[in-house]
């Protein structure tokens, strides 16, 4: 090997690492695992597997290029605050131009193999995902309203709508149910988070609920949604998409994100609501994994 080639591979190696974490991967393996349970549960046997392959590539495409846009207009945001400084764009380790076109790449293989490999309808879905998530929400309401988590949370709860598209070229009523399982979790989980970086969101200028209404009103409200998402997770069992091995599930899973969410109204503390985003997190997996469980034990 060359003295160039050994010198330049570290170079190539570290740039798409970079690109990578521009993706944000943590974030987008939960788009894609709930895209993934919407296609399972959209058929009673067998997924077709073209789009259960295509599908999933594709989905997971554009929400990596969404994510990258997003990055790109908050780069001077994320260098204010501690959770995100490190990011690419603040590093200054990859450049607006790079990230752009990067984003595009991506997203537009995305949503060509959708609409050549799965179906029009998820592709359009998917770009009025994007579109809902990286424009409206990043550019229009993340800066101007509190109620950026509940308004945006529309884009964020469409991937299993996108799964159940993919699968049936179509949009059930099942799938609109899960659809609002997340659009539910979505305030509670921001929320939590934003209660312990609540000093990181008034430093960069971003109106989170916290910053603007205090501590007292976000916890209240955290407990409000809490209750609103308990009782949505009980709708599936109730239009008989599933079972009584989900509606046990839900309950327990239910009842300790209350414990959490009572917690925090009553003995708050910034470790508690990080505690609690955590289990927010694993409470969404969860509750799918449950739903698909009782899916195939139905069958």
């Amino acid at each position: 090997m060359s003295i160039s080639s050994s010198m330049t591979s570290p170079s190539l190696s570290s740039r798409a690492e970079q690109l990578f974490q521009l993706t944000k991967p943590r974030v987008v393996s939960l788009i894609v695992f709930t895209a993934v349970i919407g296609m399972l549960l959209a058929v009673p046997g067998a997924v077709p597997l073209q789009p259960l392959l295509f599908g999933t590539l594709g989905i997971a495409l554009v929400a990596g290029a969404a994510a990258a846009f997003n990055c790109m207009v908050e780069q001077k945001i994320d260098a204010l605050m501690a959770r995100t400084r490190r990011r690419p764009l603040p590093q200054g380790t990859i450049s607006t131009v790079q990230t752009l076109l990067f984003a595009g790449v991506i997203g537009g293989i995305g949503l060509v193999v959708l609409y050549r490999l799965v179906n029009p309808l998820t592709m359009w879905l998917t770009l009025a995902t994007f579109v809902g998530y990286a424009v409206v929400y990043t550019v229009i309401l993340k800066p101007l309203t509190p109620q950026n988590i509940v308004i945006g949370g529309a884009s964020g709860a469409m991937p299993p709508v996108l799964g159940w598209a993919a699968v049936t070229g179509e949009v059930g009523h099942d799938a609109l149910l899960l659809f609002l399982i997340i659009f539910a979790w979505t305030p509670p989980h921001f929320w939590s988070l934003a209660l312990y970086r609540r000093d990181d969101y008034a430093k960069a200028g971003v109106p989170m609920l916290p910053v603007t209404h205090g501590d007292r009103f976000t916890r209240l409200s955290v407990l409000l949604y809490t209750i609103i998402l308990a009782a949505v997770t009980l709708l599936p069992f109730a239009f008989r998409m599933s079972g009584y091995f989900y509606l046990a599930s839900a309950v327990v899973l239910n009842a300790i994100y209350l414990w959490y969410a009572i917690k925090i109204v009553t003995e708050y503390s910034d470790q508690l609501a990080r505690r609690a985003f955590r289990y927010s997190i694993l409470y969404l997996s969860l509750l799918f994994a449950a739903l698909l469980t009782d899916h195939y034990l139905g069958l």
